[in-house]
């Protein structure tokens, strides 16, 4: 079987768009369409179901990708190892990262590359909050693990390695503090000012994180802006404002006076790494190779990006890694805590 038809069905299965796919592959709409033909042909069954505006994965298409992926992310990280192996990987790699589950995987890959390749000293510190790319397009980063969308030309963003559900932050004492959970319908219906941070940022990245609507198309009251975590859970604790939070904040950084109640409606919050334009070498691939496998200690959720739940990958180049993600159940804690400034390596 050629290769380019696995790779190709297994973009396409977390793309579910073909232009996106031709872009990912660097292919023709009319190539990836014949690969896709050629690898239904060998199965002898559809695999997608297409119309004009829709691409979605038959039952069979699903499963061929839950047991193809973690075979072809095995060959890719194989290969990974064994060439930066052959080039012996030495020197220093920083490695920021957004949140404290992204420094746990952060951590763990750092691990894995310790012993096999004791010339590498691993560097794993916290990316801040109002410069999300700044250290990395400074070149004080060499890689990132955090949390996307990203949409900067000069940014590359591998394939997804974690995604989990979104929570919001509220005072204890709060009406909305006791639900089971919360839609930002209702949050903007009771009028809960929702934080957001401070600085220059780029407009997707904070609607991202403070949407200014609910989806009804009621405005969101607008809160305070803040510089990190530590200082937006201080807030919400005083319990004048909420916070719109990852899932694993409430077992990483619980504390009293505030409740975490799970979100509704919003698409889980995904990580991967991510690199300047041009700069992966083999060091980056190793190393994404080993965060990818970290992540496979975390558990697998394939179906996120099958579902097209999560954004995708927005430009083709990799650090190693592969298709498939890790999903963490919410009420999980890790083990290595925040790693701030920690060295592996």
């Amino acid at each position: 079987m050629d290769r380019s038809e696995l790779d190709c069905f297994l973009v396409l299965a977390e793309e579910l768009h073909f232009g996106r796919t031709a872009d990912r592959l660097r292919l023709s709409r009319a190539r990836v369409s014949q690969l896709v033909q050629r690898m239904e042909r060998r199965v002898g069954a559809p695999l997608f179901t297409r119309t004009s505006r829709h691409v979605a994965l038959t039952e069979l298409g699903a499963r061929l990708r839950e047991e193809l992926a973690p075979h072809v992310r095995g060959v890719d990280e194989a290969l990974a190892r064994a060439a930066a192996s052959a080039r012996g990987a030495r020197g220093r790699l920083s490695v920021g990262f957004s949140t404290p589950l992204a420094g746990e995987l952060a951590m763990r890959a750092a691990e894995r590359l310790r012993e096999p390749h004791p010339g590498l000293t691993v560097q794993v510190c916290e990316v801040p909050l109002t410069d999300p790319y700044g250290m990395l397009r400074r070149g004080e980063y060499d890689l990132q693990l955090t949390d996307f969308p990203v949409r900067e030309d000069d940014v590359v963003r591998g394939p997804t390695l974690l995604a989990e559900g979104r929570v919001l932050a509220v005072g204890a004492w709060h009406p909305l503090a006791g639900r089971p959970a919360v839609s930002l319908d209702e949050l903007a219906l009771a009028g809960v000012p929702l934080l957001s941070v401070e600085g220059d940022l780029p407009g997707y990245w904070l609607e991202h994180r403070r949407p200014a609507r609910a989806p009804g198309g009621r405005e969101i009251a607008r809160g305070s802006a803040v510089t990190s975590l530590q200082e937006a859970l201080t807030l919400v604790a005083a319990g004048r404002e909420a916070l719109l939070t990852a899932a694993h904040t409430a077992d990483y950084q619980g504390r009293p006076g505030v409740a975490f109640v799970p979100v509704t409606g919003l698409p889980p919050l995904g990580y991967a790494l991510m690199w300047r334009s041009g700069a992966a070498s083999g060091a980056t691939e190793l190393y994404g190779a080993a965060a990818s496998a970290a992540a496979g200690e975390l558990g697998r959720a394939g179906e996120l990006e099958r579902a097209g739940e999560l954004e995708p990958a927005g430009r083709p180049e990799r650090a190693g890694g592969g298709a498939g993600a890790a999903r963490v159940p919410s009420g999980r804690r890790g083990d290595a805590g925040s790693p701030r400034g920690t060295r592996a390596g």
